[in-house]
């Protein structure tokens, strides 16, 4: 049952990944076509073609080795002269672009002269090649809505789960033991009669509408006596505490330890369903985090290549292949002490998780990656619009072929980059 379960995670994100990746070019070949361009090719996957049908002048298809996709859009690159400026490229490099011009030239049929994409204006380029990231992240903003929704999101409430016997500090240096020992004083609230079940309303006067609020109160009086106001059973009953000073760990996020008031409870936590605007507002905390994480990406790769040697331990944050993605996965669905509905909602988070970064990743303004040619029309529109502004002669379309070295050198890094974290997953993956 355990491996048919672990299978059976692996496949979710295997399935999942695999049709964002035809979601991806699909959002690429739907304007592509609208706007006249000829698609031959839709793929899912590279090497030996498994199937493929032909439909409306595209053949769509599936090959081996689902680790991307790709769509073939004619016309990518303009034949040689559209830029009528002389070349001061190397030879070598001149002749890897004239290769390049070559194979692009074999697909042409009569009739596509007007269905170039080169051809498109640049503010259709940018729907075109934005088109992919984009379709990513409304499927990440769908599958978080989703679990932040159906699922629901954690929320801490001002009921009481459990009450305190003693009071234990939070130190550094040392392990709380699970139980009292006889130097530990009597916790305030087992003092002042509070119970599993109430709910605090009032807290020293103050009307209670969150936990975080009320913590931050009794954190913010210490040693003092207070009226807590509570619902038990339907009913409002005042009960006194006088709260401790305790040593426990501050709430900006650091690791050192503060003197506060103490009550000793527990809170409950409630599965509490979310909308649109809230997964808004949680998708602009993982974006930001996400373009973090992608200006620290050569530095973590680093890390895991010298984790792959043997030099340092892989570090629980660094990027992960598909392989890694899949693995994870499979071990929290095969996890017996994870119930159903958050194994299926931690999975549907990770396929969320990895649509947010391959889009914003194909943003980046560099080619091969969709950002390139982006940046390449929006130069394009800056370009003709300063020659009209200064009177000068329209000087034509941006020729993306001169950045083909650019493009080479970076398809080389994101192979190596790919077959690096695949190793890592297999001989060192993240604990």
């Amino acid at each position: 049952m355990t491996v048919l379960l672990y299978i059976a995670g692996v496949l979710a994100i295997v399935v999942g990944l695999a049709v964002s990746i035809g979601l991806h070019e699909f959002g690429h070949l739907i304007p592509a076509k609208r706007f006249g361009v000829r698609v031959p090719q839709w793929f899912v996957g590279f090497g030996k073609t498994l199937w493929s049908m032909e439909r409306g002048g595209t053949e769509y298809g599936v090959k081996a080795f689902p680790l991307g996709g790709y769509v073939k859009l004619i016309g990518m690159l303009p034949p040689d002269g559209d830029d009528a400026r002389p070349s001061r490229m190397p030879l070598a490099v001149r002749q890897l672009v004239s290769d390049a011009r070559e194979a692009e030239a074999e697909l042409l049929q009569p009739g596509d002269e007007d269905r170039m994409f080169y051809r498109l204006p640049w503010w259709k380029k940018v729907i075109v090649m934005s088109g992919g990231p984009t379709v990513n992240l409304l499927i990440s903003f769908f599958l978080f809505g989703a679990v932040f929704w159906i699922h629901g999101v954690p929320e801490t409430t001002t009921t009481v789960s459990s009450v305190a016997d003693c009071v234990q500090a939070v130190r550094a240096d040392e392990v709380k033991t699970p139980t009292c020992r006889s130097t530990d004083p009597v916790a305030p609230s087992k003092l002042a009669g509070l119970k599993k079940g109430d709910k605090i309303v009032s807290f020293g006067g103050t009307a209670i509408t969150s936990y975080d609020q009320l913590q931050k109160l009794i954190r913010a009086t210490p040693d003092k006596t207070v009226t807590i106001t509570v619902v038990r059973n339907g009913a409002r009953k005042n009960l006194t505490a006088t709260t401790r000073v305790n040593s426990l760990q501050a709430l900006d996020g650091s690791t050192h330890n503060v003197n506060v008031g103490y009550l000793g409870i527990t809170p409950t936590q409630d599965m509490v369903s979310k909308g649109p605007i809230y997964t808004l507002g949680q998708m602009g905390g993982y974006t930001k985090a996400t373009v973090q994480a992608l200006g620290h990406l050569p530095s973590r790769l680093w890390g895991v290549a010298k984790a792959v040697v043997g030099v340092q331990k892989r570090s629980a944050d660094s990027p992960m292949s598909v392989v890694g993605v899949s693995r994870v996965a499979g071990q929290v669905a095969s996890d017996h002490n994870v119930d159903v509905g958050n194994k299926i909602a931690f999975v549907i988070t990770l396929l969320a998780g990895v649509n947010l970064f391959v889009g914003m990743f194909n943003f980046v303004p560099l080619l091969p990656l969709d950002g390139g040619h982006i940046a390449g029309a929006l130069y394009e529109a800056v370009r003709r619009g300063f020659a009209r502004v200064r009177g000068r002669p329209d000087p034509g379309h941006f020729d993306v072929a001169r950045l083909l070295p650019v493009a080479y050198m970076m398809a080389g890094l994101l192979l190596v980059m790919t077959v690096l974290l695949v190793y890592a997953d297999i001989v060192a993956p993240v604990a």
